[in-house]
């Protein structure tokens, strides 16, 4: 696997999906996304052990 490996670039790599625009979150919002995901994983764990 030298400099003689004639393998050329992947031809996949264009076609990777790309997020949307209208998906992504600010660099300045990204702490509060995380809290509110965190808080919102803590709720459904609270409901889960009082239904046991």
């Amino acid at each position: 696997m030298g400099r003689d490996n004639k393998q050329g670039k992947s031809k996949n790599k264009d076609t990777l999906p790309q997020t949307p625009k209208s998906q992504k979150i600010k660099p300045n919002d990204v702490q509060e996304e995380f809290a509110s995901e965190f808080a919102e994983l803590g709720a459904n764990m609270s409901k889960k052990k009082q239904k046991k």
